[in-house]
């Protein structure tokens, strides 16, 4: 159960989170989060952000809270699955956030000992398509006790199975490293960006364009946009209040962000409609 960390737990936390989509798509709905990022590529179908990570270093919230509550809300207004990698002093782990599903996760405790479910291990490689037959097999020692095995290498672990689903981190980009080191190292790879705040009214815009750029003009206009939109209003509310319960801020911007996604939605079909 998470935990508020403090100043030594914060220091040592971090988090990258990979996205089946490239730049043209992750960039503008990474926007809407608010938060800063650097984004760069991971392999021919795959982006990776990495965020800043001011929630956890300056603020009370523990990195797998925030980070799961980013990746739910880039899933659920993408069609496009999100897997965010974190860790701190004392834990490592995943979460596998795809449309309205509810998110998969595992972790481990810092010398290795895993503490998920197999089941949620088998999930987390079915929603992502893994062979059942080759990679399978190696998932199912990371959830076995291993000696000499903690929990930064049981990532490191994860992401050399992943290869296989086309996930290739640039060198020193990988699980268990200083945040300002991940930002060095992602500043500097061909294509990088810098993902910020510039106002709802650039990042809609940006978001839209890239959907309609990309072909996705069914999600934004007619029956299947306005059943998606409605979607996004129900789920965000729930976790909006959810959110601000548990003083998650993490929650709180993936629920406002659903709402927002999901009354945009209702007015653009709309506007589009009169076209």
């Amino acid at each position: 159960m998470s935990t508020t960390p403090d100043s030594s737990q914060a220091k040592a936390a971090g988090a990258l989170l990979l996205c089946r989509a490239g730049h043209e798509s992750v960039g503008p709905a990474a926007q809407l989060l608010r938060e800063r990022m650097l984004l760069t590529g991971a392999g021919p179908e795959w982006s990776v952000l990495v965020p800043e990570g001011e929630p956890w270093l300056h603020g009370s919230e523990p990195v797998d809270r925030v980070v799961t509550g980013w990746a739910t809300a880039l899933a659920v207004s993408a069609p496009w699955p999100v897997l965010a990698l974190w860790w701190d002093a004392d834990r490592s782990g995943l979460t596998l956030a795809a449309g309205f599903r509810r998110s998969v996760g595992y972790e481990w405790l810092a010398d290795g000992t895993p503490v998920g479910e197999d089941e949620a291990m088998r999930t987390f490689a079915a929603r992502l398509g893994l062979d059942p037959v080759l990679d399978m097999p190696a998932l199912d020692p990371l959830t076995r006790p291993v000696s000499g095995a903690d929990a930064r290498a049981r990532l490191r672990g994860l992401l050399a199975v992943l290869t296989r689903a086309g996930v290739l981190l640039p060198a020193g980009l990988g699980p268990g490293e200083p945040t300002d080191r991940l930002l060095e190292v992602a500043r500097t790879q061909p294509g990088a960006q810098q993902i910020e705040w510039n106002g709802w009214r650039a990042a809609v815009r940006a978001e839209v364009e890239a959907v309609e750029g990309a072909g996705g003009g069914s999600w934004l206009r007619g029956r299947r946009a306005r059943v998606l939109a409605t979607g996004q209003l129900a789920a965000g509310l729930p976790l909006t209040v959810w959110g601000v319960r548990r003083h998650s801020a993490g929650w709180i911007v993936a629920g406002t962000l659903l709402m927002l996604h999901g009354a945009l939605g209702l007015a653009y079909d709309r506007l589009r409609a009169f076209d």
